[in-house]
C-alpha cells in the first residue's frame, strides 16, 4: 500500500513539473510587457540621527576680518586650543550621580574632585584598560579596578587629590580609544563618577542592525504566505536556458516565479504577460531575492531574452484547481 502511494505521488509530481519544448500557439502581440517596479529597501530604522559637533566653547565664534592671518604666539595657540577642546560638566549630562560625556576624539573632559573623596571614571563595558598616566602622581592618588564579569566587565579608574586647589591632567589608553582628562581639586563639591556615551558606536550598531534586517527581508519573498493556499498548477514550455525558472506558484492574488539561485550573475529576462481574460493587461512585478513577484494572476506569461532570435520560456496557468493542486500542481 505504501509503495502504491509513493508511485502515485511520483507520477503526480512528474506531471506537475513536466515541460514541453514546443510553445502553444498564442499570438505574441497579445502579450504585454510587464513593468518592473524597483522597491526601495525597507529599513526598520528609517531615521538615524548623525553625530553632531559638540558644543565646545568658541566652536561657532565668528572670525574677525584679518584674524586668520594675524600671527599667534605658540603659547597663545596652545591655550586657545586647550580652551576650545575642554568640555565642562552640565546639568543635562547627569544621570543620577554620573556625569555622561559624549565621546569625541581629542576632547578634554573636566573632572572636579575633592580631598577625602574618590571620583570614579568608568570606561565602556568590554573595554580593556592598557595604561593610565597622570601628570602629578605625588598629590594625586590614581588607581584602577574592575566591575562585572565576562562581556559586561567594566574597567574603572579611581582618582583622589590629597589637597584642594591643585590641578593635573590624566591620560587613559585602552584597546579601543584614548581619553584625555583635566583634573581639578576643589574644597567643596566633587564629581562622584563620570562615563561616556559613544555616538559613533551607536551609529555603527544601528547600521549593523539595519543591514541584518535588510538581509532577512531579502531572503523573504512575502509575509503571511499560507502553504495550504498555494497553487503550483503552472506549466513551462519553450527553450531551456540557464535562467529558466525553478518553479511557479500563486497564492490566489500574486504569482511567484522562482528563478535559479545564481540568477544575479546572469541577465534577468523581462516578463511579458497575457491577462486571465486573454487580452493584454498592464501588470507590475518586482524582484525579491531570486523571485519575480507578479502583482496579479495571469493566463500565460513569457520570459524573453535577446534582441534578434529571442530565448523564450512560456509559463501557462493550469485549469481551475483540483483537490490535489496545492500538493502536486493539478
Amino acid at each position: 500500500m505504501f509503495r502504491s502511494i509513493l508511485m502515485i505521488s511520483s507520477v503526480a509530481l512528474s506531471a506537475a513539473c513536466a515541460t514541453t519544448s514546443e510553445l502553444e500557439p498564442i499570438d505574441d502581440t497579445a502579450f504585454a510587457e510587464a513593468t518592473r517596479v524597483v522597491e526601495a529597501a525597507s529599513r526598520p530604522i528609517e531615521i538615524v540621527e548623525t553625530v553632531k559637533p559638540l558644543p565646545l566653547p568658541g566652536q561657532m565664534m565668528r572670525i574677525e576680518p584679518g584674524a586668520e592671518t594675524a600671527p599667534v604666539h605658540p603659547r597663545d595657540a596652545i591655550a586657545q586650543g586647550r580652551k576650545s577642546a575642554l568640555i565642562e560638566p552640565s546639568v543635562d549630562g547627569y544621570v543620577n550621580a554620573i556625569q555622561i560625556y559624549p565621546y569625541t576624539e581629542g576632547a578634554l573632559y573636566r573632572l572636579y574632585s575633592s580631598p577625602g573623596q574618590v571620583s570614579d571614571i568608568a570606561l565602556q563595558p568590554g573595554e580593556t584598560l592598557v595604561s593610565v598616566s597622570a601628570g602629578d602622581t605625588v598629590r594625586w592618588v590614581v588607581g584602577d579596578t574592575m566591575s562585572g564579569a565576562g562581556p559586561t566587565a567594566r574597567a574603572h579608574v579611581l582618582v583622589k587629590p590629597i589637597s584642594a586647589g591643585i590641578q593635573t591632567n590624566l591620560m587613559i589608553a585602552t584597546n579601543r580609544r584614548t581619553y584625555h582628562l583635566e583634573l581639578e581639586s576643589v574644597s567643596g563639591g566633587y564629581m562622584a563618577a563620570l562615563s561616556w556615551r559613544y555616538p559613533s558606536d551607536e551609529l555603527a550598531e544601528l547600521a549593523a542592525k539595519n543591514g541584518m534586517a535588510m538581509a532577512r527581508a531579502a531572503q523573504s519573498i512575502e509575509a503571511g504566505l499560507s502553504l495550504d493556499q498555494l497553487n503550483f498548477d503552472y506549466r513551462m514550455s519553450g527553450d531551456n536556458p540557464d535562467w529558466k525558472p525553478v518553479r511557479v506558484f500563486d497564492d490566489g492574488r500574486q504569482v511567484f516565479i522562482q528563478m535559479p539561485d545564481d540568477i544575479a550573475t546572469t541577465d534577468m529576462p523581462p516578463l511579458f504577460v497575457l491577462g486571465e481574460g486573454g487580452g493584454a493587461e498592464l501588470v507590475n512585478y518586482r524582484v525579491r531575492s531570486n523571485y519575480y513577484v507578479v502583482d496579479r494572476l495571469f493566463r500565460a506569461a513569457e520570459l524573453r531574452l535577446g534582441a534578434g532570435k529571442q530565448t523564450v520560456v512560456r509559463i501557462k496557468a493550469g485549469d481551475p484547481r483540483g483537490p490535489f493542486s496545492t500538493l502536486f500542481g493539478g
